[in-house]
Parts: C-alpha cells; sequence; structure tokens
C-alpha cells in the first residue's frame, strides 16, 4: 500500500503524518529522517490495527500544488 506523507517543518525539526492513519507521526532532524522514521510508524500502526482487530484503513488521500501570484 502507498500512503500519502506530509511533512512539514518547523522551527528546529521535521515533523510527518499520515492523513489516512490519524495519529500516525514522526519526527525528524532532517526531512530524510522524518520520512524513515514515519515509514516505520506506519509499519508499527498497521500491527497494531491488525492486532486489536482492526480494519487498516485504505489509502485515499492525495496532494497537489497549485501556483499563485502573490
Amino acid at each position: 500500500m502507498h500512503y500519502m506523507v506530509v511533512i512539514e517543518e518547523g522551527p528546529t525539526s521535521f515533523g510527518a503524518y499520515v492523513p489516512d492513519l490519524p495519529g500516525c507521526i514522526a519526527v525528524g532532524e532532517s526531512s530524510q529522517e522524518a520520512l524513515q522514521l514515519i515509514q516505520e510508524a506506519i509499519e508499527l500502526h498497521i500491527e497494531e490495527l491488525k492486532s486489536e482487530g482492526l480494519n487498516i484503513p485504505v489509502p485515499h488521500s492525495s496532494s497537489s500544488f497549485v501556483e499563485v501570484h502573490a
């Protein structure tokens, strides 16, 4: 499965989250580290859902960029 990951740069770190998996987050010192950690977090999140007998959310989020003239 392919889940969309959002990475946001903060003042001192990078945060990552998965819109289709509420509560699945990670923080790293770089965007690359945040991406690596969120991949691990996704796998653990899915394992936990399975162990609790819950359904695994199907990925459905997408993203696009729009250009604006400011």
